[in-house]
């Protein structure tokens, strides 16, 4: 069945319900389809997440629970998160049964692409921040655009989708198990191919197999974005340039040649600035790190792209003006270095860093933004088969953080467990590194999140950051620390100074 004969092209009036409504992607396409006239229902779990209150805003007709009698009789289509089995889930057995048109998260994303000039963004790292970019630039340039990211986004009013406008899609576009595949693009940024989801992809050829069939879903005169600073993105382009003589190939990155090729970064002070080859003057963000300034050229690259397009002609200096206020008020997105705040004096942070080169990237561009502050790194690894696979990899990208808490492995619901790696032998291979080095730096393990809690709120000091990072749930500790030293705060009358820093 071809998506376009499942997904019409128009909505007004269409009965959708949603099978774990609550996934960020999924609230976020629920923006979409209500924005083009569907009417909404939805189920999952009973567990409270930010994406109730979109919901409940967007009016999605919600459920607690799954069962075959919460599929509505007037349901035309229905959409269901990819973590939810067609042959399990009532639900979804029902809308079989009944012969009803059935689409994953992926495809009904895919088939909404086909009814834009969409562009999506993929890449092992930074296409969350690099898609949050891309639309705040949209916005501020005025340009047709309905955007989705794979997380919240402070510019987007705190939502994970901005709707402003018909007439361009810009997405975050999945690699695992192949889901970009569903996608129909004009443009792709390209930020990084590395080995990753060793579950599905066993060795690099076959990741990168999956991104080079993407790229060749470009149509005729498509353009790819691609960053000049990645082995991996740098192949891709090649080899598809060889195949593909007839596709736009735009470099970025510090290593890149043309206009989006970076310069002079530096940091410090929590302000980071850096040029581009072809545009006068400085771009300013406030928000940490040196990949965020690659992520930014490729942001800049696709909204130029598309506004040209869009205008069928050139861009002025008062686009340049709007682009970089834009850039200095982006505040970043969820669990995307996001600051939490401060209490006892102690700046909180919380990241979705999972992959060695995202850690390393990350630490180190936070201690250049904040010099004057100890780091102390909180890292929770993330499914066995990534832990196995890239062992050592973790082990020193861990190295920049000052003081370091871990803890067991993440489970994935997809893989079990595997006796040959823990959390415990990565500690034990981050402190022999240390060992080795010559280094002492305080070092703590807690297999539970919460069982180091005691003992980390008394080591932090004043001027401290604190940054819980991975994709598990290690960020409860930095919620419990930074609840524990607010209320000391308060019953002492003390209040902390977001200025203080640790000299």
């Amino acid at each position: 069945m071809m998506l376009d004969t499942v997904m019409p092209e128009k909505l007004e009036g269409l009965r959708i319900h949603m099978v774990g409504a609550k996934g960020t992607g999924m609230a976020a396409l629920a923006e979409i389809l209500t924005s083009r006239g569907a009417l909404l229902s939805g189920s999952d779990v009973a567990d409270v997440f930010y994406t109730d209150a979109i919901l409940e805003a967007l009016g999605v007709s919600m459920h607690v629970g799954f069962d075959s009698s919460l599929l509505p009789a007037d349901a035309a289509l229905v959409v269901h998160s990819a973590a939810y089995a067609r042959d399990v889930n009532p639900e979804l057995l029902e809308a079989s049964r009944r012969g009803l048109a059935i689409l994953s998260y992926p495809e009904a994303l895919g088939a909404l692409s086909r009814r834009y000039d969409s562009s999506g963004v993929a890449g092992v790292h930074g296409k969350t921040t690099t898609t949050a970019l891309a639309g705040s630039l949209a916005s501020a340039l005025g340009i047709p655009a309905t955007v989705l990211a794979g997380s919240a986004v402070s510019s987007f009013g705190g939502r994970s989708t901005m709707v402003a406008g018909g007439r361009y899609l810009i997405a975050e576009t999945c690699e695992y198990r192949r889901h970009f595949l569903n996608f129909k693009p004009r443009r792709i940024v390209l930020t990084s191919i590395e080995s990753d989801h060793q579950d599905y992809y066993p060795t690099f050829e076959d990741i990168y197999s999956a991104f080079l069939d993407y790229l060749r879903l470009l149509p005729e005169g498509g353009e790819l974005i691609y960053c000049a600073d990645d082995a991996g993105a740098v192949r891709a382009a090649r080899d598809i340039g060889s195949e593909r003589p007839d596709i736009l190939l735009t470099p970025y990155g510090e290593s890149a040649t043309g206009d989006f090729r970076v310069e002079e970064y530096r940091s410090g002070s929590g302000e980071a600035r850096f040029r581009l080859a072809g545009f006068e003057g400085d771009f300013i963000l406030r928000i940490p790190g040196r990949h965020l300034a690659l992520d930014t050229a490729a942001a800049i690259a696709l909204a130029f792209s598309l506004l040209r397009d869009s205008r069928g002609g050139g861009i002025g200096a008062e686009d340049h003006a709007r682009a970089r206020t834009a850039l200095v008020l982006f505040a970043g997105s969820k669990r995307r270095s996001e600051i939490l705040g401060e209490a006892g004096g102690i700046l909180f942070m919380d990241d979705y860093g999972h992959h060695p080169t995202a850690v390393r990237e990350t630490i180190r561009g936070i201690k250049e933004f904040w010099p004057g502050r100890r780091l102390v790194v909180d890292f929770m690894s993330h499914t066995y088969s990534r832990t196995k696979a890239l062992f050592g990899e973790f082990a020193a990208g861990l190295d920049g953080a000052d003081a370091l808490v871990m803890h067991g492995i993440y489970a994935s619901a997809r893989e079990i467990a595997d006796p040959e790696v823990t959390g415990k032998a990565l500690f034990e291979e981050v402190r022999r590194r240390d060992s080795s080095a010559g280094r002492a730096r305080p070092l703590y393990y807690s297999e539970t999140v919460l069982g180091s809690l005691a003992e980390i709120a008394a080591s932090l000091e004043p001027g401290d950051l604190f940054l819980t990072m991975g994709a598990g749930d290690n960020w409860k500790l930095g919620a419990a620390l930074k609840e524990l030293l607010g209320s000391a705060d308060r019953l002492s009358g003390i209040e902390a100074s977001p200025k203080k820093e640790k000299r």
